[in-house]
């Protein structure tokens, strides 16, 4: 089993808790990104270095992930081919992407987006918080006691 973390994007707030879980349950953690980035030296964190190019990380983490891996990613297309492939997926605020909704997030998300271009809408999701960070340490931790005992 391993652990991708699409890094671009991944709230600094979470990293003390990645590093900790890598060194705690001994599972490789790869952060994917298309800009260098520091990282703990840990035989359980390894960085992968992609080219600068639209969907790189992603393309990366679709084609390395394996049934059993764990996805961390905000992204929802990522997460769809992830899961199609037997990952599991699971978002840096802590909701986790399965069969049964990742479609009607895919939905929702083109709806929103197509509600921003045409101007009826603006912003984003809200802030990152502490809350969100509890709720995915917490499903980060259930994730890998589930896979521990299997």
């Amino acid at each position: 089993m391993r652990i991708y973390i699409d890094a671009d994007a991944f709230p600094n707030a979470l990293r003390s808790i990645v590093f900790r879980a890598a060194d705690r349950v001994q599972v490789p953690f790869v952060f994917v990104a298309c800009q260098p980035m520091r990282l703990p030296t840990s035989p359980n964190v390894i960085f992968e270095l992609v080219a600068n190019a639209p969907d790189a990380a992603d393309d990366w983490i679709a084609d390395a992930a394996q049934v059993g891996d764990l996805v961390v990613t905000a992204d929802l297309p990522l997460a769809d081919r992830v899961i199609e492939k037997g990952a599991c997926a699971l978002d840096p605020r802590g909701e986790c992407y399965s069969h049964d909704n990742i479609k009607e997030r895919l939905a929702a998300r083109d709806l929103m987006e197509s509600l921003r271009d045409r101007g009826l809408i603006d912003g984003g999701p809200p802030a990152f918080n502490a809350k969100n960070a509890q709720v995915f340490a917490n499903r980060l931790n259930q994730f890998l006691q589930k896979a521990a005992m299997s």
